[in-house]
C-alpha cells in the first residue's frame, strides 16, 4: 500500500472547494501586484512541464487506491467512512499530509476537483485540455473540476478555446473581480480594468463555462465607496455570471494596502459602513439572473444568499432587519460573529448566549466607550 505516495498542492483555494481534490498544474501567480493581497508574495510563477502534473494525478489515483485498499484491510469493504478516516487521522505520523488529504476528499465523495494556484487558464489551451482529459480518465467519477482565472486571462482566450476547455471538463471558474470602478482597480494595482473584466467574464459565460465572481465589499475605502459599489454592480449586470460571492475586505500587514492606509492614503470603512455599500451593491444589481453567495467568516452577514432577481428584495431586507436592531444588539451580534459563535441574525434569539456576550459588550463599555467597535474591526482585519 503506497501511503506516503505525495503530489504537490498549493496555499489557497475557495471555501466552496473545501471538499475538492486539489491538484497545482501552476505555481503562484503571473501577475502578483494586487495590493491588498499578500497570498503569493516573493514567490515566482512558474507553469508546471505536462508530464510533471500527469505524475502528479497518477500520485492521487494511486493514493485513493491506497485509501480503498486500507479500507479492505480495517473490514470496512472499501467504503471510505468514519471508521476509516478516523484511522487515516488518529494515526498522523505514519499517513502522509496528501494521503489524508485523498481520504478526505474520498470520505466526502471524491467527486470535485480544485485546480491551483491563481490563474491554471494561462496554460497553452492544448496542455490544459490534456490535462484535464488524463484527470477525467484516471477519476471516471469527477462531477466538477474547477479553477481560479485572471479576466484578463479569459479575455485573451477564444470562445472556442473556453469551449474546448469546457469539453475537456473544466465546468467552472472563479474570478477575482473584486472591483468594476476602474479608480480603484488602478489604486490596488489590479491589472485590469472595468472592461477586461466585462470581456473575460463575456466569454466565459458565451463558452458555457459555469462562471463565479468574487467582489470585495470595502475595497473603495471612505473615499470610493459609493463608486465602488455601484461600478461593481455595473459590471456584473453586463456579464451575468452564475454566482457573485461576497469577501469584505481584510487589510493584512505586509500588503501595500496595509502601508497606503498607514500612509494615510486609504482609510478602510467599519462593518457597518461596509455593510450599507453592500445594500447598495445588491440595490443597483439588475437584469441579471445570478446567485449571491456570502460564505466568509469575513462578512458580517452570512445569510446573505438567495438568486437574484426572485430573492432581491429579501436580502435588502436582511440588510435592513440588522440596522433595525438597537446600537447595542447590533454590537452583540457583531462579537457574535467575529467569535464564530452567530451565523444568522435568528441566532440572537438564543437567550444564554446572548446573555453572555451581553454582558461581555457591557464589560467592553465600562472599560472604554468604543473600544469594543475598534476591536473589532481589527478583528475582522485579522481573518484571512
Amino acid at each position: 500500500m503506497t501511503v506516503n505516495a505525495c503530489f504537490e498542492q498549493g496555499p489557497i483555494r475557495p471555501p466552496s472547494e473545501a471538499r475538492s481534490l486539489l491538484l497545482r498544474p501552476t505555481r503562484n501567480c503571473p501577475w502578483n501586484k494586487c495590493a491588498f493581497c499578500h497570498t503569493y508574495k516573493n514567490t515566482r510563477f512558474e507553469l508546471r512541464p505536462v508530464d510533471e502534473i500527469k505524475r502528479d494525478i497518477d500520485a492521487a489515483r494511486d493514493l485513493a487506491d491506497a485509501v480503498r485498499e486500507l479500507s479492505w484491510k480495517l473490514g470496512q469493504g472499501g467504503e471510505v467512512n468514519d471508521a476509516v478516516v478516523s484511522y487515516v487521522f488518529g494515526n498522523e505520523g505514519f499517513f502522509s499530509d496528501t494521503f489524508r488529504h485523498v481520504a478526505a476528499w474520498l470520505y466526502f465523495g471524491g467527486k470535485t476537483v480544485f485546480l491551483q494556484d491563481a490563474d491554471t487558464l494561462i496554460m497553452k489551451t492544448d496542455d490544459l485540455v490534456e490535462i484535464l482529459r488524463y484527470l477525467r480518465g484516471k477519476f471516471p467519477g469527477i462531477e466538477r473540476v474547477t479553477s481560479y482565472c485572471r479576466s484578463r486571462t479569459a479575455g485573451h482566450k477564444s470562445v472556442d478555446d473556453l469551449r474546448r476547455i469546457r469539453e475537456a471538463g473544466l465546468v467552472r471558474i472563479h474570478v477575482g473581480l473584486e472591483s468594476g470602478c476602474d479608480e480603484v482597480l488602478a489604486f490596488i494595482r489590479k491589472g485590469a480594468t472595468a472592461a477586461d473584466h466585462i470581456k473575460g467574464g463575456k466569454r466565459i459565460v458565451e463558452a458555457g463555462i459555469s462562471l463565479c465572481e468574487y467582489v470585495m465589499p470595502g475595497l473603495g475605502g471612505r473615499s470610493r465607496s459609493r463608486e465602488h459599489a455601484v461600478e461593481t454592480a455595473r459590471v456584473l449586470n453586463e456579464i451575468n455570471p452564475d454566482h457573485i460571492r461576497i469577501r469584505t475586505l481584510s487589510v493584512r500587514r505586509g500588503t501595500a494596502l496595509h502601508e497606503k492606509m498607514a500612509a494615510g492614503e486609504f482609510e478602510p470603512l467599519g462593518d457597518e459602513e461596509i455593510l450599507q455599500e453592500i445594500r447598495l451593491f445588491i440595490e443597483s444589481l439588475d437584469g441579471i439572473r445570478s446567485r449571491i453567495v456570502s460564505d466568509h467568516i469575513l462578512n458580517l452577514l452570512e445569510e446573505l444568499e438567495g438568486n437574484l432577481p426572485e430573492e432581491k428584495e429579501r436580502l435588502l431586507s436582511v440588510i435592513d432587519r440588522y440596522f433595525a436592531l438597537s446600537e447595542t444588539d447590533r454590537l452583540i451580534f457583531r462579537l457574535g460573529r467575529r467569535r464564530g459563535i452567530y451565523r444568522s441574525l435568528d441566532d440572537l434569539s438564543d437567550r444564554g448566549t446572548y446573555l453572555q456576550l451581553k454582558r461581555a459588550v457591557e464589560r467592553y463599555e465600562l472599560e472604554e466607550p468604543g473600544k469594543l467597535d475598534r476591536d473589532l474591526d481589527r478583528v475582522r482585519q485579522s481573518f484571512i
